[in-house]
């Protein structure tokens, strides 16, 4: 008998608005995790939308971050949205904790 399958990682890449820098950040959450061979799913929302979304990690600046507290939801912040070492080294660091 197979083991249970694990449970899909779900990602919320935040943004202001859900369009054009919050592309960008998923694009650059779904490369990190292509490289450390991670599976997880990768969405976009605008900040009020990813607060009635269920995720294990939220993805923003430092701008939104605030808006999660208490959500119980991991938050990382990063400065630079196409920075994939910056990226990598958040992305690592949060799994850690979860």
């Amino acid at each position: 008998m197979e083991n249970k399958a694990e449970k899909e990682l779900r990602i919320l890449a935040v943004c202001g608005m859900g369009l054009g820098s919050g592309l960008v950040l998923k694009m650059t959450i779904e490369k990190v995790l292509k490289d450390l061979n991670i599976k997880a799913r990768v969405s976009v929302a605008d900040v009020v939308s990813a607060k009635s979304e269920k995720a294990d990690l939220i993805v923003t600046s430092s701008e939104f971050e605030g808006s999660f507290k208490g959500s119980g939801i991991k938050v990382i912040t990063v400065k630079n949205y196409v920075d994939a070492n910056e990226m990598k080294e958040k992305i690592i660091s949060a799994l850690e904790d979860l």
